[in-house]
C-alpha cells in the first residue's frame, strides 16, 4: 500500500512539472515512476554485489523486506534528481517574452 501511494505521488509531481512547462504530462509522470523502480534497481545491484564481495553468503540470510525498505531512499533520490534537472533545463529554455516583444515594432 506504502508503494501505490508513493507512485501516485511521483507521477503527481512529475505530472504538474510537465504541465507547468508545456511538456506532454502523462509521459514525464510515467517517466519518474519507471526512474524511480530504475534507481531502485541499480543500487540494489550495486549494494548486493559490494556486500557479497566483503562479506560471502551475507545477503542468503537477510529479510527482504528490510532490504526494500532500504532501496526506498535510493529511488527518492533518482526521482529527486530527475525532477531538478528537468527543471532546471526547462526553466533556462524558456524564451524571454519581454525580449521579443519589444522587438515586434522594429
Amino acid at each position: 500500500m506504502l508503494g501505490l501511494v508513493l507512485l501516485y505521488w511521483i507521477g503527481k509531481y512529475f505530472y504538474k512539472l510537465a504541465e507547468e512547462f508545456n511538456k506532454n504530462k502523462w509521459g514525464f509522470a510515467i517517466l519518474g515512476i519507471v526512474v524511480y523502480y530504475a534507481g531502485i534497481i541499480i543500487f540494489s545491484l550495486i549494494i548486493g554485489v559490494s556486500v557479497e564481495l566483503i562479506s560471502p553468503g551475507f545477503l542468503d540470510t537477510f529479510n527482504e523486506t528490510l532490504l526494500s525498505f532500504l532501496m526506498l531512499p535510493f529511488g527518492i533520490l533518482s526521482c529527486y534528481l530527475l525532477y531538478k534537472y528537468l527543471e532546471k533545463i526547462w526553466k533556462k529554455n524558456i524564451p524571454n517574452t519581454n525580449h521579443l516583444i519589444d522587438q515586434i515594432g522594429e
